[in-house]
């Protein structure tokens, strides 16, 4: 019912879209365990939950769970102190839910490596997670779309070593014409079929989702449509420079190893 990403990652207001089947009665619900940081333990811990569904107020008789706040409370296992809760809405079709509370607070966080990578523009992500921490869709939505349009150029340029060779030049040649236009959708389009496979885990194409989320735009979209948009845009951004940074770094060793061996063989 309560799945394990839905508590551990979305923020509030999000909405996810339930599932599982029998989920109106609450005696069939499953407790699910979590993995988050401990602020005792300081470090990520699994917690469980140990209070039960019938425990809000409501008749314990009352099985139906449509439309009622329930509040889930979490016990980290290792110190058996520290203490997160969540209040989960759960909609009158039980078909939709998303947080309304949250404690300790959803973690505005930023991998350092990503806010090293994205320098000036970090200040602007992280009004990004600002706002969707809040709920507020179409401000997040706004804020990543702005440092995509501020980073793109940087950011093809950089897939550019992650070419095969064998469409290496066909990838430069596409490269070359985004420079022709400001619009970032238009860039995109231009090169997101050339990039390799390393960039496309289970043959998905985040330029390619990059490309529709921003071709959708604001336009008249709800806070709840603008926050998911706002959602696939930040995971595509991080995804794409964790692995540019990953592969540099694997080049970088690659190149220092062959040297080193290189060294030796020349001493000998």
């Amino acid at each position: 019912m309560f799945k394990k990403d839905f508590l551990e990652e979305y923020s509030l207001f999000r909405n996810f879209r339930i599932e599982d089947v029998n989920t109106a009665n609450v005696q069939l619900w499953h407790k699910t365990p979590i993995n988050m940081k401990c602020h005792v333990c300081s470090s990520n811990q699994t917690f469980n939950m140990t209070n039960d569904f019938t425990d809000e107020g409501y008749d314990k008789f009352e099985i139906n769970g449509a439309d009622r706040v329930f509040d889930l409370k979490y016990l980290c296992q290792s110190c058996k102190s520290f203490k997160r809760r969540f209040f989960i809405y759960v909609d009158e079709n039980i078909e939709n839910i998303h947080k309304v509370g949250q404690y300790p607070e959803w973690e505005i966080k930023m991998d350092k490596n990503l806010a090293k990578t994205l320098h000036k523009h970090a200040k602007t992500f992280r009004k990004g997670l600002v706002c969707e921490s809040q709920g507020y869709g179409i401000g997040a939505f706004a804020y990543y779309r702005r440092i995509t349009e501020e980073i793109i150029d940087e950011l093809l340029d950089s897939i550019s070593d992650l070419i095969d060779l064998e469409r290496k030049a066909e990838y430069e040649e596409a490269l070359e014409k985004t420079k022709n236009t400001r619009v970032t959708q238009e860039k995109i389009k231009l090169v997101k079929d050339l990039i390799p496979s390393i960039l496309k885990p289970n043959g998905m194409n985040p330029l390619g989702v990059l490309h529709s989320e921003l071709s959708e735009g604001l336009h008249a979209e709800t806070d709840e449509a603008c926050l998911e948009s706002a959602n696939h845009i930040k995971s595509i951004l991080i995804f794409l420079i964790n692995q540019i940074i990953s592969s540099r770094e694997s080049a970088k060793g690659f190149t220092e190893s062959m040297k080193s061996i290189l060294a030796k063989k020349s001493t000998n």
